[in-house]
């Protein structure tokens, strides 16, 4: 039987405290290593660090907006689904870890990518994955925390089975 969580909201602060402290960590990492479009292979073939700014949403989504317009409404679209993700956790009267974990790393990635749109109005991309010449649009760790989150939340929801009353 999975752990239950029951208000202990430990499992929504920490992940997502963690996801953002490593996310901010590694993009500044990045900002101080490399110059803009410079890139550092690392497994060739598969894997480079590169050093690009994205105006969209994750994974390039959006990347050609070059007013400030798309900017805020990222912004705005963001802080809506913190908000929402915070009323989901808050409505849940009784939920497994595995769930609330995924809820915290959605919520670590939204809140580290906004951090970069308020401080540059764009965020900070570095992991480049590619096969021969099919690059994956460059993406950060928040980006990937919130795929994981939202992988953890379909896995969750298709085969999770229901807690008798």
């Amino acid at each position: 039987m999975p752990e239950r969580v029951r208000r202990n909201y430990r499992w929504l602060i920490l992940p997502a405290l963690g996801v953002v402290f490593f996310d901010q960590l590694t993009k500044q990492i990045i900002i101080k290593s490399l110059n803009i479009y410079e890139t550092v292979p690392v497994i060739q073939g598969f894997f480079d660090l590169v050093h690009v700014r994205n105006r969209g949403m994750a994974f390039g989504i959006m990347n050609d907006a070059k007013s400030n317009s798309g900017t805020w409404l990222l912004l705005a679209m963001s802080s809506v689904a913190i908000v929402l993700l915070l009323v989901w956790f808050f409505r849940l009267k009784d939920e497994g870890v595995f769930f609330t974990l995924s809820l915290s790393l959605i919520l670590g990635g939204a809140v580290g990518n906004i951090i970069d749109r308020l401080r540059f109005g764009e965020v900070v991309d570095f992991l480049d994955v590619y096969v021969g010449a099919y690059h994956w649009p460059a993406f950060n760790v928040a980006d990937a925390a919130i795929t994981v989150g939202t992988f953890m939340i379909a896995a969750n929801l298709l085969f999770a089975r229901p807690v008798p009353p």
